[in-house]
């Protein structure tokens, strides 16, 4: 763990907890002389956690739809795109203009430390649910994901597949599992909150004996299930599935009576961006329904833009009793995540 990730940390709880924000600003369009503006700066960096196939493609179909703008996309893990914000913005380095993650505390604590630009897209106001987006207009729910449990279906008969999250404590799923690592994965680190709050400790010390594949990003347990490393993801992103299931690999997803954690990916400006007009553009082109359409449908990502129509093989999250995450909750038990997965994973 480095040492800014570990100061960040503790310090999160405690920083500028009593400041006040002013009301959020007025709602915004796209207009033209917003293109203009943003045209004559010609490009947008953007941070995301979201896969760096999606995120390309999402790039792209902003190139089609304002020639001339060219999207830098910078992809990592939340906790990694978190902890570079962090060392750039410590050093006064102003080098992405738009960011998201899916850690739930991220962007609460980017907004107490003022390292946003509060903006609101005109169709976040109309919209997105009051409970998704900020109440002062620093950010709003850009994408919706569940971190999942999965398996084989070619590899493993149904009968004999995990349905809970306790099964995959069985001895014969031993040396046959795969899970991300919440050091490195918002996704990840929002789903071992949920399950320890559900759970508790006991159930991660072991499932840490049944020699588990340890990767990073949520994005690589479907994967390695693809490639026949191991048949079941004892946690990785729904969406993922999604897009393996459209090619055709045989993977079920399995959604436990007890509850499926869900992510929820935030996206923002940051204050001081090097290309203010592009950002503001490119910021609410993410909300719109051609943008959040092609999430779903080329990246199985969930939306809360009302229009948005998933496709019919999917359940619907109406059906899925979903674990939610409590932000602050999570935030004072960063360090007590990271090290006692550490000590039970060995990593």
């Amino acid at each position: 763990m480095t040492k800014l990730i570990r100061t960040t940390a503790l310090t999160c709880g405690l920083a500028i907890t009593g400041s006040a924000f002013a009301e959020a600003p007025a709602p915004y369009d796209i207009t033209p002389e917003l293109i203009e503006a943003a045209t004559s700066e010609g490009s947008v960096v953007f941070y995301t956690a979201t896969d760096v196939a999606v995120a390309e493609q999402l790039a792209e179909l902003f190139k089609s739809t304002y020639p001339g703008i060219e999207v830098q996309v910078e992809r990592a893990g939340s906790e990694r795109v978190f902890q570079r914000i962090g060392q750039e913005t410590s050093s006064g380095i102003q080098n992405a203009d738009v960011i998201e993650t899916s850690d739930a505390v991220h962007f609460e604590y980017f907004k107490r430390h003022e390292w946003l630009e509060a903006m609101v897209p005109q169709e976040v106001a109309d919209k997105w649910p009051e409970d998704e987006k900020d109440p002062d207009g620093y950010f709003a729910a850009y994408r919706a994901h569940l971190s999942v449990l999965a398996y084989r279906s070619d590899m493993l008969d149904e009968a004999d597949a995990p349905k809970t999250w306790n099964d995959l404590l069985k001895p014969e799923y031993s040396g046959k599992m795969v899970k991300a690592h919440p050091g490195y994965s918002g996704t990840v680190m929002s789903a071992t909150y949920s399950l320890v709050e559900l759970l508790g400790w006991d159930y991660f010390e072991q499932l840490g004996a049944q020699d588990v594949m340890q990767v990073q990003s949520s994005t690589e347990p479907p994967k390695k299930l693809a490639q026949g490393e191991r048949i079941i993801q004892a946690d990785g992103n729904e969406y993922n599935i999604f897009r393996l299931q459209d090619e055709g690999v045989p993977i079920t997803i399995v959604y436990p009576e007890e509850g499926t954690p869900i992510a929820v990916g935030n996206a923002g400006v940051l204050a001081g961006a090097p290309h203010p007009n592009a950002a503001k553009l490119f910021y609410a082109f993410l909300f719109s329904h051609e943008a959040q359409q092609l999430n779903s449908d080329s990246g199985g990502l969930r939306s809360f833009h009302p229009d948005v129509v998933e496709k019919d093989s999917r359940t619907p999250l109406s059906e899925i009793p979903l674990l939610h995450v409590d932000a602050e909750k999570l935030e004072a038990m960063i360090l007590e995540i990271k090290s006692n997965y550490e000590k039970f994973f060995g990593t």
